[in-house]
């Protein structure tokens, strides 16, 4: 990700350093090498640390070790968990402290730029620091979303489910269908135009009025026979989900005698 942010900033005319143990192939021109902290941090203005969560604590203390880190400052974090206190170690420096978190899934650093676009930005912190996130944001073509940081653990858990665990459940059918048979070929692709459709549903129409299938129908006999065919991890993961699927269900209009047999076959009752 921060690659892919450095990219997209000096493409819309941001000076960019990119600062790296290491080097890498996608994003040469923006490197540093070895780290020249104090050479580059004091000329910055926003400092983003693009490092895994359980180490921006000793990233932030390193930083405001005579890097010339000073109240001119923003510094932000990428971590979609955590807020702003997790730069505790910088708060003497006087620098405006906060998180920004690009709610988009970006494996490719040289497509992060048009992935971003038109996604959201959770935005937390300091004043200053929301102020210089959501100019960072318009910059890359972001929504920008300010949210508290006692909710962030909770928005990020949203996100997990959509991005990670959607993967997840893909993965999932596909061993299903080459139980059931299917060639692997095929099988890897197999759900893929259903799983289209029902983002271009969710598009159109939002969760609530998109549910199709068994439990929107209230058909608690294929609710029951899907869980009879399934082994059990496989059948707790269906019913947990069918639970969820159910108050959708409800929230649509379904019959609740139907939406009650529908409960009882996944063992709600």
């Amino acid at each position: 990700m921060g690659q892919g942010l450095a990219l997209g900033l000096r493409a819309t005319g941001h000076r960019v350093a990119l600062l790296s143990r290491a080097p890498h192939p996608v994003a040469p021109s923006l490197r540093q090498a070895a780290e020249p902290w104090g050479a580059v941090l004091p000329s910055a203005e926003v400092v983003i640390l693009a490092v895994p969560d359980d180490v921006i604590g000793q990233v932030a203390a390193r930083v405001a070790l005579g890097h010339g880190i000073g109240q001119q400052h923003v510094v932000l974090h990428l971590s979609g968990r955590l807020d702003a206190a997790a730069l505790q170690p910088l708060v003497a420096t006087g620098a405006a402290l906060g998180s920004f978190h690009p709610l988009q899934t970006v494996a490719d650093p040289l497509a992060a730029p048009a992935r971003l676009r038109g996604a959201h930005a959770a935005l937390e912190g300091d004043p200053r620091a929301v102020a210089a996130a959501r100019e960072l944001a318009a910059s890359l073509g972001l929504v920008p979303v300010v949210i508290g940081g006692a909710g962030k653990a909770r928005y990020h858990a949203g996100a997990v489910m959509v991005a990670n665990y959607t993967v997840t459940l893909v993965g999932v059918a596909e061993r299903l269908a080459r139980s059931a048979g299917v060639p692997n070929t095929l099988a890897e692709r197999l759900y893929l135009p259903l799983l289209r459709g029902a983002l271009e549903n969710l598009e159109d129409l939002g969760p609530v009025r998109s549910l199709t299938g068994p439990v929107r129908r209230g058909d608690d006999g294929t609710v029951r026979a899907h869980l009879a065919a399934l082994d059990p991890a496989d059948r707790e993961l269906y019913a947990v989900l069918g639970r969820a699927a159910l108050e959708l269900a409800r929230q649509d209009g379904l019959e609740e005698g139907r939406a009650r047999a529908v409960e009882r076959a996944l063992g709600g009752a």
